[in-house]
């Protein structure tokens, strides 16, 4: 008989080592602090019940318990706090606006102190004053070590009613200060304005928040900022977007085209899709979806596609363990979960 080399001995493979992650939309608010001039609809006009309110604000005050034990259950090594919607870009008075982003950065840096190399931070600055919002800004970044900064969606500044978008020349100085800096800017969804709401969402509340209504309105936010040169007079500056893009990402072909025929004043430098792919990053918060994963990679590449939960408004362990499983390149895949955002956040 042959002398046949043995097979090997058949048995269990080792178990995979878990795949490590940074979740960096991830909404915490102090309950010690909060604004005293919110909407009192703001929770309607954001599309939420109050039995789900309830429970979210029950997950949000929580730091150290329920918090941690979902991170745990999802392999997130750290998670990048953020001030929740409606932010401070909801506080009409300057000066308390400029308080109150103070007082939550100094909170945000306790957590992080407290949080055994768990939780990092994005700042919250005023933009009802630019230069104390440039200030807060610097202060957070080289004092408090916040490498980002989140932003509410549209600002309100005292009497106006009209919202003000980031594309305004008076946030100029601070663009530049982000480039400067190399902070990026989250922009967040916040609720609609109130003459929004009441003619879209009439009778439809369930469309108005994370539904359907906070995508076209950060989208809108967005394409201000691109189509207003933001990113040619600030070529450093960069954009963070939650929800794989806020819809963009899958959008972007026609908004280009349509926009070659009537561009009206607007000469941005580059095309929609160049500045998605230069100066936008986006993260999976809340938006847990294979198709609509693939179809960012192939529109900004998996180098700006970050890991995020939208926790408490989401469940971490959900979004942990779709990512792991999403039908993608397995170094993609570690660049999603934890390397992407390391390296722009500056994170260990």
């Amino acid at each position: 008989m042959p002398d046949y080399h043995p097979l090997p001995t058949p048995g269990t493979p080792p178990t995979p080592p878990p795949l490590r992650k940074i979740a960096i939309e991830e909404h915490f608010a102090d309950p010690h602090n909060l604004p005293t001039n919110v909407d009192p609809d703001f929770a309607a006009k954001g599309g939420l019940e109050m039995g789900f309110v309830e429970q979210v604000i029950k997950r949000m005050f929580d730091i150290s318990t329920v918090r941690i034990e979902e991170m745990d259950a999802a392999d997130i090594d750290v998670s990048v706090l953020s001030l929740t919607t409606p932010g401070v870009e909801g506080i009409r008075d300057r000066q308390t606006a400029v308080d109150f982003a103070r007082k939550t950065n100094d909170h945000l840096a306790e957590i992080i102190r407290d949080g055994n190399g768990r939780f990092a931070g994005f700042a919250s600055v005023a933009l009802q004053d630019t230069d104390a919002a440039i200030a807060e800004l610097e202060r957070a970044h080289r004092q408090l070590g916040m490498n980002a900064v989140m932003i509410n969606g549209s600002v309100d500044i005292g009497s106006d009613e009209r919202p003000h978008f980031l594309d305004e020349a008076r946030f100029d100085a601070f663009w530049e200060a982000t480039a400067a800096l190399e902070t990026p800017v989250y922009l967040h969804p916040r609720p609609v304005p109130p003459p929004v709401h009441a003619t879209y969402y009439h009778d439809h509340p369930e469309l108005s928040g994370a539904t359907w209504g906070f995508a076209p309105d950060t989208a809108t936010h967005v394409l201000r900022i691109v189509y207003g040169g933001v990113f040619d007079r600030h070529p450093g500056a960069q954009l963070i977007l939650g929800h794989l893009g806020e819809t963009l990402p899958f959008f972007y072909g026609r908004i280009q085209r349509a926009f070659e025929y009537n561009p009206f004043k607007s000469r941005p430098a580059k095309r929609l899709q160049d500045y998605l792919a230069e100066n936008i990053h986006i993260t999976t918060s809340g938006n847990s979806n294979d198709q609509a994963l693939i179809t960012s990679i192939l529109t900004v590449g998996a180098d700006r596609i970050l890991f995020a939960t939208d926790y408490p408004y989401d469940v971490a362990p959900d979004a942990a363990r779709w990512i792991e499983s999403a039908p993608i390149a397995e170094n993609d895949r570690r660049k999603i979960a934890y390397g992407n955002a390391a390296k722009l956040l500056r994170l260990k």
